[in-house]
């Protein structure tokens, strides 16, 4: 881990991304500069709550101090109560079996204040397609994000503020599954490059009728893959918008 050795601006934010195979974090300085190298963990199955706090706490104790802490999660997150949790309620990680006693204990779990418990300051949790999304817009008109990783996420943002956020990944996409089964990293690994693209034209197709947004950013582990082969008024975008765009959620906030 390199860390930036200037003076911080404060407050600092530590800023969390949790993904479906990873688990990574940093500090951001009140400008938005990383003052850390990113650290990044591996998501072991199963994980129950408490395993992912003890997780991510340890993860995070080498990092510089920070003020208060934004976390990325996917699944629906209101007050940083977790609704869903569609990675963390199965038996051995994604597309494995979803176990009935991580379901009733990831169901209202409140991730923000078990976080704030642990590291000492206040928590903010978003859905991280969400956070990706208060990163990368532009911030005026109807703007959509789509993370392609492994699973599908979705944002929606106008004049650069959040909507509702709504779990488009689990809906019917084609042959009887949803764009989270035809589109997340597993199906890329299964049918290649070329027939997961064309596929991923399509998906964005639909989106475009179902939300008529004017502009479209892409990011997630896969979507390097769509570099030459997509509309050049997509954008795609890198990783790291999961870490810089935790700051985006404590904007207004005095500390």
């Amino acid at each position: 881990m390199s860390v930036v050795t200037q003076e911080m601006v404060r407050p600092a934010t530590l800023a969390i991304d949790v993904g479906g195979t990873g688990l990574k974090a940093s500090v951001l300085d009140a400008t938005g500069k990383l003052m850390a190298g990113r650290v990044r963990v591996k998501t072991t199955y199963p994980c129950p709550p408490e395993r992912l706090v003890d997780t991510l706490a340890k993860l995070v104790a080498p990092l510089p101090a920070a003020d208060r802490a934004s976390i990325g999660f996917p699944g629906v997150v209101r007050n940083g109560i977790v609704l869903t949790a569609p990675d963390f309620v199965t038996r051995s990680g994604p597309d494995s079996r979803v176990s009935g006693k991580l379901l009733a204990a990831w169901t209202r779990f409140d991730l923000a204040g078990a976080m704030a418990a642990r590291l000492g300051h206040p928590v903010r949790v978003a859905n991280d397609a969400d956070i990706q999304g208060l990163d990368v817009v532009s911030g005026s008109g109807v703007e959509f994000v789509v993370t392609l990783g492994t699973g599908v996420g979705t944002a929606l943002l106008v004049d650069g503020k959040l909507s509702s956020h709504l779990e488009l990944a689990h809906h019917p996409f084609r042959k009887g599954e949803t764009y989270d089964e035809q589109l997340g990293n597993a199906a890329f690994e299964r049918i290649g490059a070329k027939k997961w693209r064309k596929r991923v034209r399509k998906a964005f197709g639909n989106f475009h009728v179902l939300i008529n947004y004017d502009r479209l950013y892409v990011s997630g582990g896969n979507a390097q893959a769509l570099k030459g082969h997509v509309d050049a008024s997509i954008t795609i975008v890198g990783n790291l918008a999961g870490i810089l765009g935790g700051i985006k959620l404590w904007e207004g906030a005095d500390g």
